[in-house]
């Protein structure tokens, strides 16, 4: 019941591994390995959905309201010309789907409020980053937030208080 509990903690937008992990450890009692193990599980399984949603209800939004199609036009054209010039620096535009794939993961993988697997999500929405690009960079963020959210934690609680 416990691992369920971590996974929809992870699972969630607000607490994410950031609040996953230091419950399971503190209130459940779980080793560093389950703590992560399931906090990760969690924290990664709404990503593909969450994308798949985003992608399918702008197209469908689009297509059947005025004012939809012109939110996500104006949306759209204004996030990525705003952030063109940073991703075709020196017209290297064979470049940019490994940038925009290491922007993603470091954007997920650094553990403060906002930059977690859902708003990783999000960012590859609006970017327009391919699904399966951004669920790879994505799934290493998270992975990477574990381990850093995890060894803050075991750090601090080596410290003698």
């Amino acid at each position: 019941m416990n691992e369920f509990l971590t996974m929809l903690l992870g699972a969630s937008p607000v607490l994410e591994l950031r609040g996953a992990i230091p419950i399971a450890m503190g209130i459940f009692r779980f080793t560093a390995a389950e703590a992560y193990f399931w906090s990760v599980l969690g924290n990664f399984l709404p990503v593909i959905p969450a994308l798949l949603v985003l992608y399918k209800l702008s197209n469908f939004l689009t297509q059947k309201s005025f004012f939809f199609n012109r939110f996500f036009g104006w949306l759209f054209r204004y996030t990525r010309d705003k952030h063109q010039q940073k991703f075709d620096y020196h017209h290297h535009h064979h470049w940019r789907p490994l940038l925009e794939f290491w922007a993603l993961f470091v954007f997920v993988a650094i553990p403060l409020p906002f930059t977690g697997a859902w708003s990783g999500s999000v960012v590859a929405f609006v970017f327009g980053i391919p699904i399966w690009r951004a669920a790879l960079a994505i799934g290493l963020g998270v992975l990477t937030s574990g381990l850093i959210v995890l060894a803050a934690i075991k750090g601090i609680v080596a410290l003698p208080f």
